[in-house]
């Protein structure tokens, strides 16, 4: 891989975008109130009263361009790669409700985007839980202009590792589509509903989960030109390697996949966004400079408001602060 310059601009690829439209299509469906109910008792009621405002606040900048390009200048960042939230993934849908959900969102997500050309990229979604329309749902996205989807860390009663995702992870890897997992909620449940360690700790740990049965079931084997993108630095998995790999080793049932699973951080990429330099110098070390992205998960809370400063206190060698910064993220999404 070429070095990246000095000159690449500064990309944040963890950003999101609120869409009301994937709401209002939704809002009278009674499935969605059992999905609502199960996420307010996963997270619990001092979480939600927290989260509630912390969103309506931030409701400008998830929707409004004029006032996300002012917030991307006032952080330094030229271009975002622009995902819904990941609310809108809705998997409790039926089909007909599934393809209106993924083809609103891609619209809305297009146009949005489409009002700042040179700084916007978007992702649109597909439906985990109908594992045969996800080809259908990922050439959609791609059609209408957008760089890839948005995929949670499973579905219900459907694991990355399910064999009929094959045929989704065979399109991704022929496109070049950009897949970027991003959990949301997490299947520990009533566990984690308080002191908001549904996402504290249920984010990292379903990143690591979904991350492990990418890697050991061989998806990445047979589809290696997967562009896969983990938020939140890929959880715990890149700094607790080590115990996977000693399981390959020593276990018959720990080897589906072809290689020790360290190897394959080397062929995913991950944002910056883990809160800490020292974990960051880690990832680092672990997937290889050249692997990681720069991450804010605009607007929200969990995330940073100085990604640039983030990174900064990493102190990393100049060749790989500007790799992170955006070299990497410009050589991955195209940006000339």
């Amino acid at each position: 891989m070429t070095t990246p310059v000095v000159t690449a601009p500064t990309v944040d690829v963890h950003a999101h975008l609120l869409l009301p439209e994937v709401e209002a299509l939704v809002a009278d469906a009674p499935a969605l109130a059992e999905a609502r109910a199960l996420d307010a008792r996963r997270n619990g009621p001092e979480a939600l009263a927290v989260s509630g405002p912390m969103v309506r606040e931030r409701i400008p900048l998830l929707t409004d361009v004029t006032a996300r390009l002012a917030a991307m200048d006032a952080q330094g960042v030229d271009v975002q790669l622009v995902s819904p939230s990941p609310s809108h993934y809705h998997y409790w849908a039926d089909e007909t409700t599934a393809r209106q959900v993924w083809q609103t969102a891609d619209r809305v997500t297009a146009d949005h985007c489409a009002k700042a050309p040179e700084r916007l990229r978007g992702l649109g979604l597909v439906p985990l839980q109908h594992p045969h329309l996800a080809v259908e749902a990922l050439d959609h996205a791609l059609d209408g202009g957008l760089l890839g989807v948005e995929i949670s860390s499973h579905a219900p009663g459907v694991e990355l590792s399910d064999p009929r995702l094959e045929p989704f992870w065979a399109r991704a890897a022929a496109t070049g589509a950009i897949l970027f997992l991003h959990p949301f909620g997490c299947t520990l449940d009533e566990r984690l509903d308080r002191w908001y360690l549904s996402n504290t700790v249920g984010q990292p740990t379903e990143n690591a989960v979904a991350l492990s049965h990418l890697i050991f079931s061989g998806v990445l084997d047979r589809h290696p030109g997967l562009r896969i993108v983990a938020a939140h630095g890929g959880g715990y998995l890149p700094t607790h390697i080590g115990r996977s790999d000693h399981a390959w080793r020593a276990r018959p049932d720990a080897r589906g996949c072809a290689r020790e699973p360290s190897s394959y951080l080397k062929d995913l990429w991950f944002d910056s966004l883990v809160h800490d330099p020292s974990v960051l110098r880690q990832l680092i070390e672990s997937a290889g400079a050249g692997r990681v992205l720069l991450g804010s998960d605009f607007p929200f809370d969990m995330g940073t408001g100085d990604p640039l400063g983030a990174l900064t206190a990493a102190g990393l060698p100049d060749p790989d602060h500007h790799a992170v910064r955006g070299g990497n993220a410009a050589a991955l999404l195209g940006l000339g």
